[in-house]
């Protein structure tokens, strides 16, 4: 079901003071989002830079997720939206009227809190978006397979078994393997949902050093409720609360300096 969109840019839209070592890659202007009478984002404004990872924290329900799915359009899917404000990616108004959704989650793909393989082989879980993009030489399907899982941080695990079910790897291979699936498509940006939080700590440390690793390649947005993880891995932060943006800023000065004492009391963990 395609949502009701109002693509008009704000008025007075939030200033932002953060300077970026990269350019901007997404900006996210003025950006509300109602599901029915219920108000889940409200006037988010924020720039996104290039090839970093920005962090996105708050507690449950705060609009994280919400925020995030708006990215590559994914809540479009959902009854009763309406989605107000701009999200443009190098300067290319993602709700424009000639912009297909499809096109848009192939530029920017999305790994979700809990891994989904498909119940196929690992060359087929890697496989499955170029070939429903209309890539049919095998040839050129295994390069990007090998290429994927290399990218992914699974090829040696996996390169002897890859017509093996994916359902048999473990969950943190699991994981690994849907993140490269999304890289199979070739994205530009890459969004993350709670990535690591259904793994053990092995698993998101691996998880969380290929984060650092594909932010070389990729615009990279995670959602986490793990601060010290955000801390870990993260550029920038966004810290969220009921629908708002409060602060957003370097990692390492939100986290020691913050500006909102809503944020200093988040992050000391005096609420939430």
């Amino acid at each position: 079901m395609v949502p009701s969109v109002t693509t008009e840019p704000s008025k007075s839209p939030l200033q932002r003071a953060v300077s970026f070592h990269s350019p901007v890659k997404i900006a996210v202007d003025d950006l509300s989002v109602r599901y029915g009478d219920t108000l889940a984002l409200d006037r988010v404004s924020l720039d996104i830079p290039e090839r970093c990872v920005t962090a996105l924290i708050g507690p449950s329900g705060c609009g994280k997720s919400t925020f995030l799915r708006c990215l590559n359009r994914m809540n479009d899917n959902i009854r009763n939206v309406t989605i107000s404000g701009r999200v443009c990616v190098d300067g290319e108004d993602l709700y424009g009227d000639e912009i297909d959704p499809v096109a848009v989650r192939r530029r920017i793909g999305m790994v979700f809190q809990k891994s989904n393989p498909f119940p196929k082989s690992i060359f087929e879980n890697v496989a499955y978006g170029p070939r429903v993009h209309g890539l049919r030489d095998l040839v050129e399907l295994r390069e990007i397979v090998e290429r994927s899982l290399q990218q992914a941080a699974l090829w040696d695990e996996v390169c002897d078994r890859l017509h093996s079910s994916a359902l048999e790897l473990s969950g943190g291979q699991q994981q690994r393997l849907c993140i490269a699936r999304a890289l199979a498509v070739q994205p530009e940006v890459l969004l993350m949902d709670e990535p690591a939080s259904a793994l053990d700590p092995l698993a998101t440390a691996k998880i969380e050093e290929l984060i650092q690793e594909l932010k070389a390649d990729y615009t990279i947005v995670i959602v986490t409720h793990n601060m010290q993880q955000a801390a870990r891995v993260s550029d920038y932060t966004a810290y969220f609360y009921m629908g708002r943006l409060v602060e957003f800023g370097q990692t390492e000065l939100l986290f020691t300096n913050p500006q909102k004492p809503e944020t200093e009391d988040y992050i000391t963990g005096r609420f939430g």
